[in-house]
C-alpha cells in the first residue's frame, strides 16, 4: 500500500502530501485520467485503484475521513481532509468563501502569451472531460499567475487561485498558449508527470492561521539543479506583488466553487 506523506495531523485535521496518480476516492478498474501517471503493475488492471480516502483511512487507521476539497488525479501537493463530517463542512465553507490562499507550482515547454497577470472567464464543459475558457465573467475562474524561466526550454508559473473550478489552473495555462507539461488533456508535451503542485495551503483555522508547504517528491524536471535555483526565488510567494483583483472579483461570492479540482 502507498505511503501517503502527513505534513499535519491535529484536533481531526490532516494535512498530506497527495502524490500524483492517486484518485479521490476508489476507483473501477477502467478509469483513467488523461494525464501522464506511473506505469500500472502488471495485474492491477484487475482490482480497483484505492483512492486517497480509503488509503489514508487505513495508513491511519480511522474509521472515516472527509475531504475538505479536491486535487485531480495527476495533481500533487497539499491536500486538507478532516476525521469527522461536521469539521469538514466547517473548513469547505472557508474554500467557498475564498478564506483559504492557495499556491500552486506548474511548468510548461511552451511560451505564455504573457508573462504575468490575470486569467478571468467563464468555463464551460466539453465532451471527453475536457473545460474551455470562455471570455464571459457571469461566474468566472479567477487565477492570478506569475511565469519565469525555470531552465531552458521551461518556463516556471506560480498561480494564485481565488475561485476553485474544475481543471481552472490546467485550463487557465492552456488558454495562455502554454498547457501544462505531462497534461495530455489540454494538449501538453508528453512528460513522467502531470507538472501541477498543490505548492502551499494557508488555513484560517479557530485556532489561527496555519501554513503548509508540500515538498516536491515526484518528477524528473524538480531534481534539475537549475530548476532547483528556481525554484527557492517562488519559496515565499506572499512577497510577490501579486497582480490587483478588480473590485467585482474581491468580494462576489459568485466565486465560490469549492471541493472542485485543479
Amino acid at each position: 500500500m502507498q505511503h501517503i506523506p502527513i505534513i499535519y495531523r491535529d484536533n481531526g485535521v490532516i494535512v498530506v502530501n497527495k502524490p500524483i496518480g492517486i484518485a479521490m476516492h476508489t476507483t473501477s478498474p477502467t478509469h483513467s485520467e488523461h494525464v501522464a501517471q506511473p506505469s500500472a503493475e502488471l495485474g492491477s488492471e484487475l482490482e480497483p485503484e484505492l483512492g486517497i480516502v480509503e488509503l489514508l483511512k487505513r495508513q491511519l487507521n480511522v474509521p472515516q475521513l472527509f475531504l475538505c476539497h479536491r486535487l485531480d488525479t495527476g495533481t500533487s501537493g497539499c491536500l486538507c481532509l478532516t476525521e469527522n463530517e461536521h469539521l469538514a463542512a466547517e473548513i469547505g465553507l472557508l474554500f467557498e468563501t475564498r478564506q483559504v490562499c492557495k499556491y500552486y507550482l506548474a511548468f510548461s515547454d511552451k511560451k505564455p502569451k504573457k508573462k504575468q497577470g490575470l486569467i478571468i472567464g467563464d468555463m464551460k464543459n466539453r465532451r471527453g472531460g475536457q473545460h474551455i475558457l470562455l471570455k464571459t465573467t457571469d461566474n468566472p475562474a479567477v487565477t492570478q499567475f506569475f511565469s519565469q524561466s525555470a531552465k531552458q526550454g521551461i518556463r516556471g508559473f506560480l498561480l494564485k487561485p481565488h475561485s476553485g473550478k474544475t481543471h481552472q489552473i490546467r485550463v487557465a495555462l492552456k488558454s495562455m498558449g502554454a498547457p501544462i507539461l505531462g497534461d495530455s488533456l489540454y494538449g501538453g508535451s508528453s512528460a513522467d508527470r502531470l507538472y501541477l503542485h498543490a505548492f502551499m495551503l494557508s488555513l484560517p483555522l479557530k485556532s489561527g492561521t496555519k501554513t503548509f508547504t508540500a515538498p516536491l517528491l515526484e518528477g524528473n524536471e524538480f531534481s534539475d539543479d537549475t530548476v532547483k535555483q528556481w525554484l527557492l526565488t517562488v519559496a515565499n510567494p506572499d512577497n510577490f506583488a501579486w497582480p490587483a483583483l478588480p473590485s467585482r472579483y474581491t468580494h462576489d461570492s459568485s466565486l465560490s466553487a469549492a471541493r472542485q479540482p485543479n
